[in-house]
């Protein structure tokens, strides 16, 4: 493989950018070499950010609330998942805690990994 090295520091890292980027204006076809050199940039990049900048998985209710957007889906369609239209609110409110039968149902029902929706997160007070 054409000159490929590990991504030891952030020279190295604007380099396998800087690589990395031809291939995004001329996509390589599958099977070349070009795109194996192109898998394995993609791979040492991706291994250095999430070494250097790891990004913190969101907390439930912005797990919920980001399905929802991207989902089409309402808050009329969470209360009719959990049962009741209060409880709904009190849930994206944070007013009221995530059950177990609630990320249950939310998992299943929505296709939200059920590891992101037990995840500590902050209640507001009243």
């Amino acid at each position: 493989m054409e000159n490929i090295r590990a991504i030891r520091n952030e020279a190295d890292y604007d380099w396998a950018l800087s690589e990395i980027e031809r291939y995004f204006l001329n996509e390589p076809q599958l099977g070349t070499p070009e795109a194996e050199r192109f898998d394995v940039l993609a791979a040492l990049i991706e291994a250095y950010e999430a070494k250097h900048w790891p990004i913190e998985p969101a907390d439930p209710i912005d797990a919920i609330r980001y399905k929802m957007e991207v989902s089409g889906l309402k808050q009329a369609d969470l209360a009719e998942l959990l049962g009741s239209a209060s409880r709904a609110s009190e849930i994206l409110n944070r007013k009221r805690a995530l059950t177990t039968e609630m990320v249950f149902k939310i998992s299943r029902q929505w296709r939200i990994p059920a590891e992101s929706l037990v995840r500590p997160y902050r209640l507001e007070t009243p």
